[in-house]
């Protein structure tokens, strides 16, 4: 017979280690090539000691001259605090109890809302890679009745459950709204609830997944920046935090990936060992290829991907990739610092599966602790304004 009881055991014995495995390598081919490590993390924190520059003491002279003075490595401390990443399923009580006496309905029903949660986690974490942490979806340009028009719906889907922020990141009267539906071609959304005025939500305000602004992942939108800080240093007195970044490219040529390549090898020491880009520039660069009379290479990678190759190098698009853009890095410099993996949120009693109260509904919640953290951004490049095909 199905119970909590035997819900409860499987979602930790049969469910975690399935869903685990799939959002640690099935999120996208960068994250799959991401080693994930609970090394460095103290308490709250990620403390992570990087090198930058060479060692000193080195040099040349005479037989009796003096000899070099010691002048050790460069070290820095990059600190960063664990982001809270959490997936929550929901089970009503009559759900479960229609299924009392059926496994196999039981099943059914666990499975489709594992298969929910773990696409909804796949496409948020999927977007925090590339987000600059502050969760924004998008800027609001216009609004008519409960439809929102934004500057961009590229990291907007249905289903989704959004709050608006204003420019100074304080709530708006618009808070914990689901969308109903995007339309691509006009920039524009529509919200479950009541009409919007620029009363409750002001012109320029941000969309942001609920509870989100301001507490998402350090992606590579807070890595490709030249001003502020990251990590708790500032990039004005510690250049080696800026990445290589070559604004209005046009045509994309293996010449233009050559330089940046040359640049980050002749500088930083450092080898690009994977491509990311947007699917426009990727059909711009094998439209190159075949222009040219050049085969296209494919190969085969971690996570059943497919990706064609620049010297060996892999270039992938993703669909979270902004738009003209081709990011050239070395993963070996880029680590997950977790707590721990992919775990269920227990109450006192040991149980995962919890009732909310005052409702007949059941919740489950997936949590992981972590962030990413680049030890060598100088050793990382950014093409822009890249021509699409």
């Amino acid at each position: 017979m199905v119970s909590l009881i035997s819900a409860d055991k499987a979602l930790k014995s049969l469910y975690l280690g399935v869903i685990a495995e799939q959002l640690n390598t099935e999120v996208n081919p960068f994250l799959a090539k991401i080693k994930q490590s609970t090394a460095d993390v103290w308490g709250k924190e990620i403390r992570r000691v990087a090198q930058h520059g060479i060692n000193g003491g080195v040099g040349a002279g005479t037989e009796t001259g003096n000899l070099p003075s010691a002048a050790g490595n460069n070290y820095e401390q990059l600190v960063s605090t664990l982001k809270n990443l959490y997936g929550t399923i929901e089970i009503s009580d009559k759900a479960l109890r229609a299924s009392d006496n059926d496994s196999g309905a039981f099943v059914n029903l666990l499975n489709a809302e594992m298969e929910g949660l773990i696409k909804a986690a796949t496409y948020n974490f999927g977007r925090m890679l590339f987000g600059d942490g502050t969760g924004v979806l998008g800027t609001v340009t216009a609004l008519s009745g409960n439809t929102v028009t934004l500057d961009s719906v590229k990291n907007v889907v249905e289903g989704v459950v959004v709050d608006f922020v204003d420019s100074l990141g304080d709530p708006t009267g618009v808070v914990a709204r689901r969308v109903v539906s995007v339309d691509r071609e006009a920039n524009k959304v529509t919200i479950e609830g009541v009409g919007v005025n620029t009363t409750n939500l002001p012109l320029g305000s941000y969309m942001s997944v609920q509870n989100s602004y301001g507490n998402e992942i350090t992606g590579l939108g807070s890595i490709f920046k030249s001003t502020g800080s990251i990590y708790g240093l500032n990039r004005n007195t510690h250049k080696w935090l800026i990445p290589y970044m070559k604004n209005d490219v046009g045509e994309i040529t293996e010449n233009k990936i050559q330089a940046a390549i040359d640049y980050l090898e002749e500088n930083t020491g450092s080898k690009v060992n994977f491509i990311i880009c947007s699917s426009g520039v990727r059909r711009a660069f094998q439209e190159h290829l075949s222009t040219y009379k050049r085969n296209v290479d494919v190969m085969d990678l971690k996570g059943g991907y497919k990706a064609i190759s620049y010297n060996g190098i892999p270039i992938i698009s993703d669909r979270f990739c902004p738009a003209g853009t081709m990011y050239l890095l070395n993963t070996d410099d880029f680590v997950l610092h977790q707590l721990c993996d992919w775990q269920w949120l227990e109450g006192e009693n040991g149980k995962v599966i919890k009732q909310v109260a005052g409702k007949a509904v059941y919740t489950a919640t997936l949590v992981k602790y972590a962030d990413l953290i680049c030890t060598r951004p100088c050793g990382q490049a950014r093409l822009t304004g890249i021509t699409e095909a």
